[in-house]
């Protein structure tokens, strides 16, 4: 399933989760420019779990701040379908979080949720030498968020069985319910595990982080959302 558009409108100018999107393609193509260069990259400013847990470097040469590296791994992708999907989800469904939230939280809330995305990723994968890049754990916050404060929103989503494909418009609780599910199902077997791949934990991580922090900050907020 891809989802595509959402029914609910959003009453003021979504200035966080653009400069975000715009952020996150300015470095993807920035760094594309850098050629072969570019996995060295990704290898210098990367989460790498066995770095965090182990507190040292393993290529000295590339060396960069091991705690600086939770924040620039959330700016970083692999490739275009990884950019693009991450930017098509928090295009979806970030501008109605930052709407109930207001600007500063919202950054706030996103910043969080891909720390915890990241550190969830790294108590579950310690050892691994593998950069984690992306900013899909961050984003899984916003889904969380996104579907305690939405369930019955109307998602116009692309359905894809075999040969069979439709768009159909199906609630936000099945939707990010489902989606949710699958990181289990596919994170579960995967637990420990020093290889490359999704980082499945991490999406778990930060999506119970997103539902949280939302709960969290309505606590504190004038107006409860």
């Amino acid at each position: 399933m891809i989802p595509l558009k959402d029914d609910i409108p959003s009453y003021r100018t979504p200035i966080v989760t653009v400069a975000l999107i715009s952020l996150n393609c300015l470095i993807f193509f920035y760094l594309l420019s850098w050629g072969e260069q570019f996995q060295l990259a990704v290898i210098k400013w990367g989460a790498i779990p066995f770095e965090i847990t182990h507190g040292r470097e393993l290529t000295p040469d590339l060396a960069f701040s091991v705690p600086l590296s939770l924040f620039s791994s959330m700016f970083m992708h692999g490739g275009f379908l990884h950019l693009a999907g991450n930017m098509l989800y928090l295009w979806i469904f970030g501008d109605n979080v930052e709407d109930k939230l207001g600007h500063l939280k919202f950054l706030i809330f996103y910043i969080l949720c891909g720390l915890a995305a990241t550190l969830t990723h790294v108590l579950t994968t310690p050892n691994s030498q593998i950069p984690m890049v992306g900013a899909s754990g961050a984003i899984a916050g916003v889904l969380g968020a996104y579907m305690i404060r939405f369930p019955h929103a109307r998602i116009l989503t692309l359905i894809f069985f075999g040969y069979f494909i439709r768009m159909t418009r199906i609630s936000a609780l099945f939707v990010l319910g489902f989606w949710f599910i699958l990181q289990l199902l596919y994170g579960l077997p995967s637990l420990g595990s020093v290889g490359g791949g999704v980082a499945w934990f991490a999406h778990i991580g930060g999506f119970l982080a997103g539902i949280f922090l939302f709960k969290l900050f309505g606590i504190f907020s004038r107006q409860p959302f």
